[in-house]
Order: structure tokens, then sequence, then C-alpha cells
């Protein structure tokens, strides 16, 4: 079994390479090319409601809210991200330069939401303030165990948030947001490749370590939002939305990265340790479908005319 230091020494060249190919592809942006100031008024009382948004005509309903407040205040909670992320790939080499690179990128994201939900008054600024000094005081984030289990959750996750993003900007509406929401999630995909094709490059490393980290990540997967206040409440919402749930999750993230990139039920080289991870790790899909089609058995009968 390989340390975590000696698996990211293996993994230098392609943290090098990977890194070079995410700054081809990226593509520069500013904030206030996207932010609809313009639409920014003074509100001096703390009061809101409703009828105070400016959103160019578009009604967003609390489903949508809750998925803006979540997405930005996970942005917001990047410093302890940044902690993790660097605490267990390091700050030296390609391997550094790619926590800072990904670092700048999502405190920009962050940046871009923020001033469109205060220019549009789409949510509560008063409350969104609270709930984001909460959140940051609080600190909480996954702590991943290993390096393998880093790669895995990260590939999930920046996946996850690409997908809630991209989902959250085409229910608002507004074609501000609309744009915004989906620079964003541009880039998140951008992260998701470098982390899932570093991931790739593990498994031809340490098959075993891999595997044994996919089994634990896809079995307490969580997003990055648990710590957020009334999280469970906004979970709900988004989920009954259909901006993120169990069925998408497992359509959309579990099945395209664990069996169509990775291809875990088709590995070979496997030994013991890493041949049980995947029978278990298959079964947890084979669960997972379950619940999937389940759900959205209820969602088309919740959309069926009467």
């Amino acid at each position: 079994m390989e340390t975590d230091t000696d698996l990211l020494r293996e993994l230098d060249g392609d943290v090098e390479q990977l890194l070079e190919r995410h700054i081809e592809r990226s593509r520069e942006w500013f904030p206030h090319e996207y932010v609809p100031y313009e639409r920014g008024r003074a509100h001096r009382d703390g009061s809101w409601s409703e009828g105070d948004t400016d959103l160019g005509g578009a009604q967003i309903d609390d489903a949508v809210r809750s998925s803006l407040i979540v997405n930005l205040l996970t942005e917001d909670n990047l410093p302890y991200y940044f902690r993790t992320v660097e605490g267990t790939l390091g700050r030296d080499g390609a391997w550094g330069e790619w926590v800072r690179r990904w670092t700048a990128e999502e405190g920009r994201h962050s940046m871009a939401i923020y001033g469109y939900l205060m220019t549009t008054r789409a949510v509560d600024p008063v409350a969104l303030e609270r709930d984001r000094m909460a959140q940051v005081s609080s600190g909480q984030v996954p702590e991943p165990e290993s390096v393998c289990d880093a790669l895995v959750y990260l590939s999930l996750q920046e996946l996850a948030t690409r997908i809630a993003h991209r989902t959250t900007g085409a229910m608002i509406g507004d074609p501000a947001g609309h744009d915004v929401m989906s620079r964003v999630a541009a880039d998140e995909n951008l992260h998701h490749l470098f982390y899932r094709d570093l991931a790739t490059a593990a498994f031809a490393v340490v098959p075993d370590q891999m595997m044994a980290a996919v089994l634990r990540q896809v079995t307490s997967f969580e997003m990055p939002g648990v710590g957020i206040r009334d999280f469970a409440a906004h979970a709900r919402r988004i989920a009954t939305a259909g901006i993120y749930d169990l069925a998408i999750h497992h359509q959309q993230i579990l099945v395209p990265v664990l069996l169509h990139q990775w291809a875990v039920d088709k590995m070979s080289g496997l030994g013991d340790v890493g041949s049980r991870a995947r029978d278990a790790v298959m079964s947890r899909l084979d669960r997972s479908a379950r619940v999937a089609e389940r759900l959205m058995e209820r969602r088309h009968a919740a959309i069926a005319p009467a």
C-alpha cells in the first residue's frame, strides 16, 4: 500500500499535464460583465420582501431561492475548502499551483453570484448575510481521509456543483441570472474534469486503494452545503423542484463517473481488497438505481395531468 506522499509523487506528471490543459481550456471572464449592476437600488432600512426583487420580469419560487442561497454559501465557504485541499494535496510544485488556481476561480464564483443576488435582491440580503456569518464561522466542510478519498470526493462534488448551478440558472427565468450561473457552472465543469482525470491516473497506480475510496465516498457522500443553517429545509425544496436529488445524483453523477469514465465494474488488476470494495460499490449502485427509479416515478406522477 502506497502512502499519500508516495502517491502524490507518482502523480506529479499527471498534475502538470492536467493543469496545463485546464489553463488552455479556461476562459478569462469578469464578474462585472455578468452582474446587472444597473438594477441595484439603495435599501438601508434592512427590510425586504419579494416585491423588492428586480429579476427582469421573472418570478422565482422558494426552491430556486433556496438553491441560490445554498450555492452561494457553498462558494463562500472557500477558505475551509482551500485549507482542506491544500493540506491534502500539498502546496509545492504543480499541486500547489493547481490548488491556488482553483481557489482563485472559486473565489470569483462567489463574487459573481453575490453581486447578482444583491443587485436583483433575489433573496433577503439581511437573512443571507446572517446565514453567511453562521456558515463561515462554523467552517464545516467534508474532510477526506486520504488523497484517494479527496480525488474521488472532489470528482463527484465538482460535477454535482456544476449541475446544481446550471439547473438553478435555467430555472431563474432571468437571462442575467442564467448567464451568471452558466458561467460559474462552466468553470465547475473544468474543475470536475481535472479531478476526474487525475483520479483515473490514480486508479492506474493504486487501484485497490482507489476502489476502497470510491466505496467510502459513494456511501458517505454529502453535498458541501452541510452546515448551512436550515440546510435540510433548503435541500427538501431543492429536491422537490428537481434541481438536485438522489435520482439526479445517481443518473448524472454516479453512473457517468463510476461506470462510464472509471469503469469500476470492468476494472482489472484488483486485489482482494479492491475486488471486495468493487462488489460493495456495485451493490450500492443497484440500490441507488432503485431509489432513483422510484423518485422518477413519483415525479412523473406528480406532473401528469389529472
